[in-house]
């Protein structure tokens, strides 16, 4: 496996915390075509008590995605206990996930279509640093939702809209930020590198601010089972220069809390990935078993804090349903983990779609 080295698949979701996960997950189905589950899953999250107050905290989760291609949205909800929002007004440079990125093959499109559909957007279209097409909403549940543009598919659809394309994070350190997300999470290709009061912040909460703003890429192609699907995303790091010092979202607040929880990447060698993290200073503050059920789903998962204590979640996957009514199950123990899955059996995955 790559000399022992680890190696990342792709962004597999990012965790939102939400107060009702079947309305949530309805509306964004309806707007972003998240209509393939992979799994859904009534549970107790047992190992995350570093984050949860030391309390085993009972919850409900479903991971979506969208099958023209992107990273997947696992809408969480504790059932036992009311999710709390921060008790601040969010602002742009606040530390952790700000916003997510979603990818479109026409962004004048999708904007047109979310406008009909009485979507709270955020400004019209723009242009980012780069030229990239691109505007700002926020959901129904006070996040904050990035279109980009993108050509990177893995399949066509009725709409224009895929997938997680990446996040927006608001550090307090750009250097050590950047090693962190370089050397770990394979963003080695520095974009833009930017300070200043950028025009297509100006929508957003707090987006007048003087800030270094850093959008990353991996220069090397993602490999590994999903890959073709997961396809190619960014990272884009905000720091604060305007003498504001920023809050923690989750300051005082627990992981599942409202919000985006986390971000999770599709790993290929756990050990040799847990080896390279604590090499670096950042060791797994919760790890799973070698197995791990997810409903449907199985997988060894970690997790890291970034240098501002945002959490980034690996999973390995062992166990995949293709066709959950055939009871046809993928095994991907038994193959090549650096070979990516063939695009017809992906594709299989649309049997399990959700209107």
């Amino acid at each position: 496996m790559n000399n022992g080295q680890p190696f990342i698949s792709g962004l597999q979701q990012v965790g939102l915390g939400i107060a009702h996960v079947h309305e949530s997950w309805r509306w964004y189905r309806e707007h972003f075509d998240f209509n393939i589950p992979i799994f859904e899953e009534a549970a107790e999250a047992r190992l995350m008590l570093p984050y949860t107050g030391g309390k085993v905290r009972k919850r409900h989760a479903i991971l979506a995605m969208n099958l023209r291609g992107g990273g997947g949205l696992e809408i969480w909800q504790y059932t036992e206990r009311t999710p709390q929002p921060p008790d601040f007004k969010l602002q742009l440079g606040d530390l952790g996930i700000f916003i997510i990125k979603m990818k479109s093959s026409d962004v004048d499109g999708t904007y047109r279509f979310l406008k009909g559909k009485g979507t709270n957007l955020l400004g019209s279209v723009g242009q980012n640093p780069m030229g990239q097409q691109h505007f700002y909403l926020t959901d129904p549940f006070g996040n904050l939702v990035e279109v980009v543009e993108s050509d990177n598919w893995f399949s066509s659809g009725r709409r224009s809209m895929g997938g997680v394309f990446g996040c927006v994070i608001g550090v307090s350190d750009m250097v050590k930020s950047l090693r962190f997300y370089s050397q770990i999470l394979g963003y080695d290709q520095v974009v833009f590198d930017e300070k200043s009061s950028f025009g297509d912040f100006t929508d957003l909460p707090g987006g007048q601010a003087i800030c270094r703003r850093v959008l990353l890429r991996h220069s090397r192609p993602r490999r590994g089972a999903f890959s073709k699907l997961l396809g190619s995303n960014e990272i884009e790091l905000v720091q604060l220069d305007n003498g504001r010092k920023p809050r923690k979202i989750f300051e005082n607040r627990y992981w599942g809390d409202l919000g985006y929880i986390h971000l999770c990447f599709d790993i290929c060698g756990m050990d040799a990935m847990k080896k390279r993290c604590e090499d670096m200073g950042f060791p797994f503050t919760v790890e799973s078993s070698s197995s791990f059920d997810m409903g449907q789903a199985a997988g060894h998962f970690s997790y890291i804090e970034d240098p501002d204590g945002t959490l980034i979640e690996f999973v390995e996957t062992h166990r995949l349903p293709l066709l959950k009514k055939l009871g046809w199950y993928l095994d991907l123990t038994k193959r090549r983990p650096e070979k990516a899955l063939p695009s017809w059996m992906l594709k299989a995955l649309s049997f399990s779609r959700v209107k």
